[in-house]
């Protein structure tokens, strides 16, 4: 099997690594991480070190791999860090075994379909995307490259999702429906407008509650933070 690397090492890489070995078509070489220390493991891999050590990586014929890193900008961020160190270097999909895909559906690099995820006809997945546990993506629907769909999150038929915008946990979506960009949408809401570029939304119906930032962090409590914020 041809060797690759995972760059990440924290909860999403675990399901992630738990995907390629199921699907048994690469050999994991080790991981990345820059907040790991050099020579810890995940699982039975080794933490290699940093994106800078890629380069010598790379010289001994590993140049393919993944971003695990679930946060969208994040994830946008060590792409172009990665490009620039090693321009080069492959990016793979990782699709699980259980995936139900339509023959009509195109699938970008770098993108992660993760357990019980079914895609249907003429359905366009971008690059460096997530469509986590569970997800349910409607047929002529567009989700455009570096953004994330997060577990039981519903999309409908003709909806347009633009770069680096979350969909958070249980979300539904109505048909025919556009979500610009940079947008978060907090979990359990119910689209059923249109959602303009960088904007917080949530609730059931879904709202706007203001704008957000390029960057703004939504997992591991950042979002919680700025509801908070808005109280």
């Amino acid at each position: 099997m041809e060797k690759i690397i995972v760059i990440g090492a924290s909860g999403h890489a675990k399901v992630i690594i738990e995907t390629i070995e199921l699907v048994g078509k690469y050999q994991i070489y080790g991981l990345i991480d820059s907040y790991k220390e050099k020579g810890g493991q995940l699982f039975d891999y080794n933490i290699l070190g940093t994106e800078e050590d890629i380069r010598n990586i790379a010289a001994k014929g590993i140049t393919k791999g993944i971003i695990a890193i679930g946060d969208n900008w994040n994830r946008y961020l060590m792409y172009m860090r990665i490009k620039e160190i090693v321009p080069d270097f492959d990016f793979i999909t990782v699709v699980h075994p259980s995936v139900v895909i339509s023959a009509k559906t195109s699938i970008g690099d770098g993108t992660v379909i993760l357990a019980s995820v079914t895609i249907n006809a003429d359905a366009e997945i971008g690059d460096f995307c997530i469509l986590n546990t569970g997800v349910n993506f409607g047929h002529d629907s567009t989700i455009k490259n570096f953004s994330s769909l997060a577990p039981g999150v519903t999309i409908g038929g003709n909806v347009l999702i633009e770069e680096c915008t979350a969909i958070s946990l249980g979300t539904n979506v109505i048909q025919n429906i556009t979500i610009g960009k940079h947008t978060i949408i907090g979990a359990g809401s119910l689209v059923v407008n249109d959602i303009d570029d960088f904007k917080l939304v949530y609730g059931v119906p879904a709202k706007v509650i203001r704008e957000v930032t390029k960057g703004e962090r939504y997992l591991s409590g950042g979002l919680r933070d700025s509801n908070k914020d808005q109280n």
